[in-house]
């Protein structure tokens, strides 16, 4: 609201010269603006801009950064996950698919079936069966939820950057509008001269940015949208994993494997 407030000052004052006789001076003045690009626009701002403009630039380069390399990331879990759950459900077998988890990594199905495979190789060593179920999907649900996190590194600067970005590229707009109003008061009157440099400074901060948060927010959300799929995906994985494990070493394929050898 205040910022509304100020802008609609600055229009004034810019009406306000409109309606003077604009001296050959202050033609020239607005001939170079327009000339100039944003380039040099940046390099006549004022420190405390140039800073503002540095840390967005940075806010607006890590996150670039980090959503190539998430991008490859996921893109190569994807991948290697659909690989693996097809051999698990071609080979069926336990001992066949913990002997070949190597070549399919970074696969996060394959960080599941580790743990799982683990725990139920604990428990079929000490009892000769699956015992304790509940432990088993427990481990598992650990090993998803590992990996979720592993999966989801580096998202909150992606959230930092699309809330924090817009509110320093305001502070840059306030400020810079001050800058206008300070212009105004040292010439003594409304000329462009005075309220140039200012409103450069406000509108270069606010363009800044936005252009580091927007993408940011994209990114953000269509990294969220596919980190979950993944989660759902083990999740799922988890359900096909303890089923393979109960019908081959359950309690009751022991019984029945027990009574085929009584006969």
């Amino acid at each position: 609201m205040y910022t509304t407030t100020l802008f609609a000052l600055l229009l004034q004052a810019a009406q306000d010269v409109a309606e003077t006789e604009i001296p050959e001076e202050s033609g020239e003045i607005v001939e170079q603006a327009i000339q100039s690009g944003l380039f040099e626009m940046v390099l006549m701002a004022g420190p405390f801009a140039k800073l503002v403009l540095l840390i967005l630039l940075g806010f607006s380069v890590l996150s670039w950064a980090i959503a190539f390399s998430k991008y490859g990331l996921l893109k190569d879990s994807n991948r290697k996950d659909s690989s693996f759950l097809k051999a698990f459900r071609r080979v069926g077998k336990m001992s066949e698919m913990n002997a070949a988890t190597d070549q399919y990594r970074p696969a996060p199905l394959v960080t599941v079936f580790e743990f799982g495979y683990e725990e139920l190789a604990r428990q079929v060593n000490k009892y000769g069966r699956l015992r304790n179920n509940a432990m088993l999907e427990r481990v598992m649900m650990l090993a998803a939820s590992e990996e979720t996190s592993r999966l989801q590194q580096n998202m909150g600067w992606l959230a930092t950057t699309a809330s924090a970005a817009p509110f320093i590229g305001l502070l840059g707009t306030v400020w810079g509008i001050l800058n206008a109003f300070r212009g105004l008061g040292e010439a003594g009157g409304a000329t462009l001269r005075a309220v140039a440099p200012g409103i450069a400074e406000a509108l270069i901060a606010t363009a800044f940015g936005l252009f580091a948060a927007i993408p940011a927010l994209i990114f953000y959300n269509v990294f969220s949208q596919r980190i979950s799929e993944i989660r759902t995906r083990m999740e799922d994985f988890g359900l096909e994993f303890y089923n393979l494990a109960e019908r081959d070493y359950g309690e009751d394929d022991v019984v029945h494997e027990e009574t085929q050898q009584s006969r």
